[in-house]
């Protein structure tokens, strides 16, 4: 039970990915701080439920191994990243089709080097590919491996227009397009409508022609487990609800107020906004996740399976347990879709009727685990996007997440790392509690 008079250097609000990796942060130099979450566990949307012997992710957000900040963010030594198949499969006109680089781990130069060999290698022409010809896919591959090279920066300068119109200016086959690059970025960044910025959806063609497309070992709960975990003891707080916040103290609703040198709020956009009015709330792109089992699984391996023709409500769809067996009890198959937008009426049946023409086998005696809607999944990056919005509001008040970034865990990340750098800048880094001192003069970070 946490006392009144509890005070630490930053009191951090929110305990998903953004907030904790913050804390990993600021603890590691030496920075005492607190992190209070309403909820009953740390993770905010990165949750996973339990359902015999089933881990099914209630979001179920596509992670990238070219993600920089899963590699950089401490307290992440442990997680394990499983990969899907490299690529992904396509499923148009009747067929399954592989389509994507097959990347090699490592460096951006071997990634470059896989997606050129994925351009140049010699393949049987396969009837009704939604990418095209052989030539339409040799330009892809090319296009992916220019983008694979181009530094981040030089993305973030180019025009920005809504995706979805930016694509036709990519000089690629219409095929192409709309069979290949339009289901895929759907999948990536939740919006079917690619009213996304096209300099995020950029980044996320950059990362999966670099990376390869991946899920925490155990489900999505373990990354902010595992940076909860490695926190030092007592520093998550969970069950406290925060009604009120100012540059040096927080205001809680079962244990009054905490005193402090800086705030960081961490949470989601709404609940910041509802703590400091006047915070931008951005449109949200809800997401369904639809978990069924079998005990004969369809024949697609550890892939990500798109539908080219986009002739049902399931956006992406994959045997989950092939890529990550822990999610599955031995002998069973774990099958995780996702549609994107308003679910249809009755999203089970339309979503097994899909499911049936995609993976070419009954789905009628599939059994149904959950059925996961999230109305604010994601916040959605439509033109003109600030990649960067300010962590740093005042001297001592400061903010993080995927609304203050990209909407990915990469965002997420990055804004914790992001805010943790601007707070040490105006503490000066120093450890230690001095809440009788004032702050000394600061400077964005």
């Amino acid at each position: 039970m946490l006392q009144p008079a509890f005070q630490a250097d930053v009191v951090v609000v929110g305990a998903g990915v953004a907030g904790l990796s913050a804390a990993q942060r600021l603890t590691s130099a030496g920075v005492s701080t607190a992190v209070l979450e309403a909820a009953p566990c740390p993770g905010g949307r990165m949750s996973t439920e339990k359902v015999d012997g089933f881990r099914l992710d209630r979001i179920g957000q596509l992670l990238s191994t070219a993600y920089p900040e899963l590699a950089l963010t401490p307290g992440l030594g442990a997680l394990v990243l499983r990969r899907f198949d490299p690529g992904v499969l396509l499923h148009g006109d009747g067929r399954r089709h592989r389509v994507g680089p097959p990347v090699q781990r490592g460096s951006a130069r071997g990634a470059l080097h896989a997606v050129r060999a994925f351009a140049s290698a010699p393949r049987p022409q396969q009837p009704g590919n939604p990418v095209g010809t052989a030539v339409d896919q040799a330009r892809l591959g090319a296009a992916l491996s220019r983008l694979a090279a181009v530094p981040v920066e030089r993305l973030l300068a180019r025009p920005e227009a809504p995706a979805g119109l930016a694509l036709a200016a990519r000089g690629l086959p219409a095929r192409t397009v709309d069979g290949f690059l339009r289901p895929l970025l759907a999948a990536l960044l939740c919006d079917p409508e690619l009213s996304t910025s096209s300099r995020c959806a950029d980044l996320a063609l950059r990362a999966f022609a670099s990376g390869r497309l991946c899920v925490p070992e155990g489900g999505a709960e373990v990354l902010p487990e595992l940076l909860a975990r490695t926190l030092p003891p007592g520093t998550v707080h969970t069950g406290v609800r925060v009604t009120s916040v100012s540059t040096t103290s927080v205001t809680t609703a079962e244990h009054g107020e905490f005193r402090c040198r800086a705030v960081l709020l961490a949470t989601d956009a709404r609940t910041a906004a509802e703590l400091l009015p006047g915070l931008r709330v951005p449109d949200f792109h809800p997401v369904t996740v639809l978990h069924h089992t079998t005990d004969l699984p369809p024949r697609t391996g550890a892939s990500l399976l798109l539908d080219a023709d986009r002739g049902g409500p399931v956006s992406h769809t994959a045997v989950i347990s092939e890529v990550d067996p822990t999610r599955a009890p031995a002998g069973r198959a774990l099958i995780s879709s996702t549609v994107l937008g308003t679910p249809p009426p009755d999203v089970d049946t339309a979503v097994r009727t899909h499911l049936a023409r995609l993976y070419g086998t009954s789905t009628s005696r599939w059994e149904t685990l959950a059925v996961h809607h999230t109305p604010e999944a994601v916040p959605a990056m439509r033109p003109p996007h600030d990649l960067h919005r300010p962590v740093r509001l005042l001297a001592g008040l400061y903010v993080c997440g995927d609304h203050r970034d990209t909407s990915s865990v990469q965002g997420a990340l990055h804004s914790g790392h992001r805010a943790s750098t601007a707070i040490l800048t105006d503490l000066g880094a120093a450890g230690g509690l001095h809440t009788a001192e004032p702050l000394p003069s600061t400077r964005a970070a």
